[in-house]
C-alpha cells in the first residue's frame, strides 16, 4: 500500500508534499553542480545555483514547520490517546463491578428464595381457629392471611410480654418490701437488746433490794 493512501491528515500529507519537493529540488541542484567543469564558473552559472540553493532552503524551511507541526500533533494524537485509553479501563473496570455486582444480587436471590423463613416455625393458631376469631380476615388471601396471623401472634405475645413485666415489678416491689421488712426486724432487735441491757443495772438494784 502506498504511503499516500495511508496518511490521510491533511497537514501530514502536505509535509510529504514538501518532503517530495525537497528531494527533488536537491537532485535538481546536484545535477546542476555536476553539470559543470571545476573551472570558474560563470556569474549566470553561479545566480542559478544560489536560487536552486535558496528555493531549497525555502523547501527545508517549509519541512522543518511541518514537521514541527507534526511532532506536536503526535504528542497531543498520544495523550488523547492516553486518555481515551484511561477511559476505557475506566468503563471497563467499571463493567466488571457491575458484573460482579449482578452475580452477588444474582445469589442473593437465590439464597433469599431457598431460605427457610422463620415465620414458618412459628407457633401460631391454625387458620380454622383464626378466621373463627377474627372472621373480618375470611377474604384475604393466602399472603395476606399469613401476614394477619403473624401481626396476631405478635400483639399476642406483646400482651403476654406486657403481663410478664407487671408481674416482675409486683415481684420486685414484693422483694423490696420483704428486705425492708426484715431490715426493720433487724433494728427492733437491736434497739431491744439495747433495752434490755440498759435494764440490767435496774434489775440488779432489785435484786439487792430482794
Amino acid at each position: 500500500m502506498a504511503v499516500d493512501e495511508i496518511v490521510t491528515n491533511p497537514s501530514l500529507k502536505m509535509a510529504l508534499e514538501i518532503s517530495k519537493q525537497t528531494r527533488d529540488q536537491a537532485i535538481q541542484l546536484l545535477e546542476l553542480a555536476s553539470s559543470q567543469s571545476p573551472s570558474p564558473l560563470s556569474q549566470e552559472f553561479q545566480l542559478q545555483i544560489s536560487k536552486q540553493q535558496k528555493l531549497l532552503l525555502t523547501y527545508l524551511a517549509q519541512l522543518r514547520g511541518y514537521h514541527r507541526d507534526a511532532h506536536v500533533g503526535a504528542r497531543e494524537t498520544k495523550a488523547l490517546t492516553a486518555e481515551a485509553r484511561q477511559e476505557v479501563d475506566r468503563l471497563h473496570l467499571q463493567l466488571q463491578n457491575l458484573y460482579y455486582e449482578q452475580r452477588h444480587l444474582q445469589g442473593e436471590i437465590a439464597a433469599c428464595e431457598s431460605y427457610d423463613h422463620k415465620y414458618q416455625s412459628l407457633p401460631l393458631i391454625s387458620v380454622e381457629q383464626f378466621l373463627a376469631e377474627n372472621p373480618q380476615h375470611a377474604d384475604l388471601d393466602e399472603v395476606a392471611l399469613t401476614i394477619a396471623r403473624i401481626n396476631h401472634e405478635h400483639s399476642e405475645r406483646l400482651a403476654l410480654e406486657e403481663q410478664r413485666q407487671g408481674l416482675l415489678k409486683k415481684k420486685q416491689s414484693l422483694i423490696s418490701d420483704n428486705k425492708k421488712r426484715k431490715e426493720d426486724l433487724a433494728n427492733l432487735d437491736k434497739d431491744l437488746e439495747k433495752f434490755i441491757d440498759a435494764a440490767k443495772p435496774i434489775q440488779k438494784t432489785f435484786e439487792k433490794v430482794v
